[in-house]
């Protein structure tokens, strides 16, 4: 699913290229909505095939598909007032709540590690990637007229060090690789870095300013890697005593996911629950769920720390506690993840912008706007290159395919990917066709 400003990729997103029922099955690398946000789109439009992924990423798409369906409606519907207004035509979202609901009933879980059968020569095994809860390098074997061919898609590549989720697993040898490029032309911090600067963030703007911290974070994986943090720094008693609210229906859903799943957690979050049994709770943090609750948080004045969706800052709750504090300057807005170009979370980053539009209203940025890369859930270009060489025979992958990416990062990447011995590498673009 494409994502970005407002209604500008609906286009992008309802000219899929193919038939949905002419689909076999679909295989699903991961739960995020840019890999699996179009699933109700295929289904109600005939796809009745297998949903192929690993147990977590069912359970997470659950919670994901209806939530992306409630905002399309909200989008929609605040999009169809401004044509209406200009008397011009009106849209429909891509699918509903019953469509999220439905295409449920096709999904088959496959767990890590153990090779399945998805039709006649065509045999599927998931790898773990590292980047979010469940997230699968997807390995094919594919028989065709006596020759075997393998392909590996990589989904999204997780950091080779965590703070909550376990290093990427080494994969099998493929023949041919296609593999996303978010960071192929950047460097992260480290993680004791990433936990110092967010401390001193909190410091800095909840003690001496007697400001909000308010952190757009994706509610699936961020959230939890930062609730994790905070949860470390109140254990070791160095994070300040002010109260801490995740802001998200969303979040406090799939956090009980990933209380399901902390087998796929790493070594430092189950050393954790040795002496604390919720990693992802402490005293001073409150979940948010009631809709009442949230609004009260803008007409506090006492420092605070707001952890909301959106992570781009394009919808949800979060959306409207920026709005309210974007022209205090005691206020911090902490962005934690990728920002596609055009979005809002990407606008207010731009040091030379004085105002930025929300909810059709100028505002003037007077908060510090600040970012931390550290808590990315994609690996950095030599993160990547690393785990691809300690994965594969470098020689022996016959064709690489970057994708995934913003264009100068797809470049920079092909030209890591070919210092590190990576031949007949290719940036596809859409609607192109290879022949293996």
């Amino acid at each position: 699913m494409y994502q970005g400003k407002g209604m500008e990729t609906d286009a992008d997103n309802r000219d899929l290229g193919f038939d949905p029922q002419s689909i076999d099955c679909v295989i699903l690398s991961h739960a995020h909505i840019d890999h699996s946000g179009l699933i109700p789109y295929i289904y109600r439009l005939g796809f009745r095939g297998d949903i192929l992924c690993t147990p977590a990423t069912r359970d997470l798409c659950a919670l994901m598909l209806q939530d992306t369906a409630y905002i399309q409606a909200q989008d929609v519907r605040w999009y169809n007032k401004k044509m209406d207004r200009l008397h011009k035509p009106k849209i429909q979202p891509l699918y509903d709540i019953n469509h999220a609901e439905r295409c449920m009933h096709l999904f088959r879980t496959v767990s890590y590690d153990r090779p399945f059968r998805v039709c006649d020569g065509v045999m599927v095994t998931f790898t773990n990637s590292g980047h979010m809860l469940g997230s699968a390098i997807v390995n094919l074997e594919i028989e065709d007229a006596g020759q075997r061919k393998r392909i590996a898609f990589t989904g999204d590549l997780g950091r080779l060090k965590s703070h909550i989720l376990c290093s990427p697993q080494e994969f099998p040898q493929c023949d041919y690789l296609i593999c996303e490029s978010t960071y192929g032309d950047r460097l992260h911090d480290d993680t004791l870095v990433t936990e110092e600067q967010l401390l001193g963030i909190v410091r800095e703007t909840c003690v001496y300013k007697q400001g909000k911290l308010i952190i757009p974070s994706f509610s699936v994986g961020r959230t939890q890697e930062i609730v994790y943090v905070l949860n470390k720094l109140y254990n070791d008693g160095s994070l300040p005593q002010i109260p801490i609210y995740v802001d998200s229906p969303l979040s406090v859903n799939a956090t009980q996911v990933f209380k399901m799943y902390t087998d796929l957690l790493n070594e430092d979050v189950r050393d954790t629950m040795r002496f604390d049994p919720d990693p992802f709770g402490f005293n001073t943090l409150h979940y948010i769920t009631d809709i009442h609750e949230s609004k009260a948080l803008n007409h506090s004045d006492k420092p605070c720390i707001i952890i909301s969706a959106s992570g781009m800052l394009e919808a949800g709750r979060v959306k409207h506690h920026v709005a309210n504090h974007i022209d205090d300057p005691a206020c911090t807005i902490l962005l934690v993840g990728y920002c596609t170009p055009t979005s809002l979370g990407a606008r207010i980053q731009d040091p030379n912008r004085r105002f930025v539009s929300i909810f059709g209203y100028d505002h003037r940025i007077r908060a510090h706007v600040t970012k931390i890369e550290g808590f990315s859930g994609h690996g950095d270009w030599r993160e990547m290159i690393d785990y691809l060489t300690r994965s594969l025979r470098v020689e022996n992958v016959r064709g690489t395919f970057i994708v995934h990416g913003e264009k100068q990062a797809e470049e920079a990447y092909k030209d890591h990917l070919y210092e590190a011995g990576f031949r007949n590498i290719t940036i596809p673009r859409r609607g192109d066709e290879v022949q293996l």
